[in-house]
């Protein structure tokens, strides 16, 4: 029997459809709401409101579980590489070796950009912030693959879109830091992995070899999969959104990108070492900001701990614990505002007022360390996080086109004036 929900309004009974979800998630579906009754409904942000159905991402925050396309996130971290994982959530079934094989080679032969980009770049001022560059380049691209703008293009042409965007970015997101820097722009190798590679860009100079530690490497991969996707976030429905109009995907990712830029959205690890470098500044005394966190009257917020998402515990976090542990173990630096970290942590994990509140470390919080430790400025920590979510925008922009989905037009309710008449300026 088919469940159905009952409004009552203005004397008269409408039934409206349950969708149960293969995860057992119910929904009141109220496509015709206001067709049939002339209502509408108000959920500002949308934070109960369902904006699509997707098979991409399934997150359960009361019990801690993320997974893409039904595969654990513990799993895919453990055992699967960044671009694997890339696959996975823009094709929908994990790769055979020959797949993978064949999609990491089409990468690699793609990561170059068209020179003219550099002057794009060289228009921007030192001083710039990464994630505007990020957004500014991606846009540019349409312009130097115009055949991307074409919504009714074959599926060739747009698996060609897809796989320049997951190739490119990289590249745009290095060089957005060689500008902030002012360092030369180092171009991509092709013998060096995915991670290593951005690395090797980021951090090269044409007077000296980078080399990447492998332990580095694997831990940035680890954080890249760990990022790639967090189903209807601000960023994904952003990308959904804009891509619902026909606008071309890496018009659609340089919106995405925007949308993570917003400290509300990609800039928590910014904010953990914001926050521990206050602490440093004001003495590094730890149980006195642990106090303060306590303090109900105390403006002061411990960041990187809890999750508006996650009631008990962030799944990512266990995971990224240990590769910030062996990024740590492999430089061996010594840093105060690390050292201050690990007390933090440290009490998080053992304090009864943490653990009761679920304030434990989350993702944003190990994330933020292991930036740290590698040398990233802070402001580059959202782009980080950018060529991480790249796959999981592909995949909500690629869903949403396959399914033919209406251009996304929300609704209101106003509360302006009513009719006015118009008085000429000079009566005025």
């Amino acid at each position: 029997m088919t469940k159905k929900a009952e409004l009552h309004y203005n004397g008269k009974i409408y039934e409206l459809p349950i969708i149960t979800g293969t995860e057992n998630e119910n929904a009141i579906d109220i496509s015709r709401l206001r067709a049939d009754t002339g209502l509408i409904t108000l959920d500002k942000g949308f934070k109960n409101t369902g904006s699509t159905q997707s098979s991409i991402t399934f997150l359960n925050g009361e019990e801690g579980i993320l997974r893409y396309r039904g595969y654990s996130i513990e799993d895919l971290a453990e055992k699967s590489s960044f671009l694997e994982v890339a696959f996975l959530l823009i094709y929908g079934d994990l790769p055979s070796k020959s797949e993978l094989d064949f999609f990491v080679e089409e990468i690699t032969q793609h990561s170059l950009v068209h020179e003219d980009v550099r002057s794009i770049l060289d228009g921007f001022p030192s001083k710039a912030h990464p994630m505007g560059v990020l957004s500014s380049l991606v846009s540019s691209l349409t312009a130097f693959y115009p055949k991307s703008l074409d919504p009714n293009r074959s599926k060739e042409e747009i698996n060609a879109t897809i796989i320049r965007a997951i190739a490119k970015l990289p590249t745009l997101a290095a060089w957005s830091y060689k500008n902030r820097m002012r360092q030369p722009i180092m171009y991509p190798k092709n013998e060096l992995s995915y991670t290593s590679n951005f690395m090797h860009m980021m951090f090269g100079l044409p007077t000296t070899e980078k080399k990447i530690s492998p332990v580095v490497s694997k831990a940035i991969d680890k954080l890249l999969i760990l990022h790639a996707d967090h189903e209807q976030n601000c960023s994904a429905s952003t990308v959904r959104i804009v891509g619902s109009s026909h606008a071309s995907l890496y018009a659609s990712v340089s919106a995405g990108v925007a949308a993570l830029w917003g400290p509300l959205h990609g800039g928590a690890n910014q904010a953990v070492i914001e926050m521990l470098e206050k602490i440093k500044q004001d003495g590094g005394d730890v149980d006195k900001y642990v106090d303060k966190a306590k303090d109900k009257n105390d403006t002061f917020r411990l960041m990187g701990f809890g999750h508006r998402v996650y009631k008990n515990f962030d799944p990512r976090a266990t995971i990224i614990k240990k590769a910030a542990d062996d990024v740590l173990n492999e430089l061996g630096i010594n840093d105060p505002v690390l050292d201050i970290a690990k007390k933090l942590e440290k009490v998080a994990l053992n304090d009864d007022y943490f653990k009761s509140r679920g304030l434990y470390p989350n993702v944003d919080f190990y994330s933020g360390i292991i930036y740290r430790a590698l040398g990233i400025p802070t402001d580059m920590f959202t782009v980080m996080f950018a060529l991480g979510r790249l796959p999981g925008w592909i995949a909500q922009w690629k869903e949403m086109r396959e399914n033919k989905e209406p251009i996304g037009r929300p609704r209101q309710v106003y509360t302006g004036s009513n009719e006015r008449k118009y008085i000429s300026i000079d009566r005025r």
